[in-house]
């Protein structure tokens, strides 16, 4: 009789005690994850997401939300599925605009963008801020504070360009190109300007044999000619 009076005193505390949900790396690293890996954060739901965990302060607790590195994903989708997003976290991966939409409105965000070429050379770049608003407003991308990385080439802010853009894909064009339309244009999905200065969504070429324009293009590491072998967008939040 006393241990069923002792398991109904346990019960409440167990039902009340709190679950844990992390908004992002930095939850889950301050939940006690040091290791790189694919991990799940809440949004609009349970998400997958691959956590950078990095080796020192200024590579630790990244919530990775794009990345191009072999060609293995196909990134000329539509609207739906740059909205929800697509690919494996551990892998090509496109998080997806909805979930990107809410991260940054619960936090104040920075941007790191790590580039690697053909030739072995890298880089990556800093935004101080970083946030994309709501679908009803086109999935506009807020983006500035730029600066260099410590270590690697000097890449250049490609970005600044596509600051305050809607995000425009094939079936939904939102650019300020009043001709044609610069998704289908450039085979990508993005923040697209008049056309871009950058294009991680684009086609996955190798270096050199870039179409004008429609490869991974950074132009201010690379031109337009130029496609990278990589490239990865990642964001947490700011102290």
């Amino acid at each position: 009789m006393m241990g069923f009076i002792l398991l109904l005193a346990l019960i409440p505390a167990a039902i009340c005690a709190p679950v844990f949900r992390p908004d992002d790396c930095t939850d889950v690293y301050n939940g006690g994850s040091e290791y790189s890996g694919v991990y799940s954060i809440y949004t609009t739901g349970r998400v997958r997401v691959y956590c950078d965990m990095g080796s020192d302060e200024e590579s630790v607790k990244w919530t990775v939300i794009q990345r191009r590195k072999d060609g293995t994903v196909n990134f000329y989708y539509g609207w739906d599925q740059y909205r929800t997003g697509f690919g494996e976290p551990s892998g090509e991966f496109w998080l997806g605009l909805e979930n990107i939409h809410v991260l940054t409105q619960r936090k104040s965000y920075e941007l790191r963008v790590d580039m690697e070429d053909f030739e072995g050379n890298k880089a990556y770049v800093y935004y101080s801020t970083f946030s994309v608003g709501p679908e009803e407003d086109g999935y506009r991308l807020q983006v500035g504070g730029f600066r260099n990385g410590r270590r690697g080439d000097v890449a250049g802010d490609s970005l600044i360009y596509h600051d305050g853009m809607k995000f425009s894909t094939f079936d939904k064009d939102q650019d300020l190109n009043g001709q044609e339309n610069c998704a289908g244009l450039f085979r990508g999905g993005w923040w697209y300007n008049n056309c871009h200065y950058a294009n991680p969504n684009g086609v996955y070429f190798s270096g050199h044999d870039s179409p004008y324009g429609m490869g991974i293009n950074w132009t201010t590491w690379r031109e337009l000619y130029y496609s990278l072998k990589s490239i990865e967008m990642k964001i947490r939040p700011k102290e």
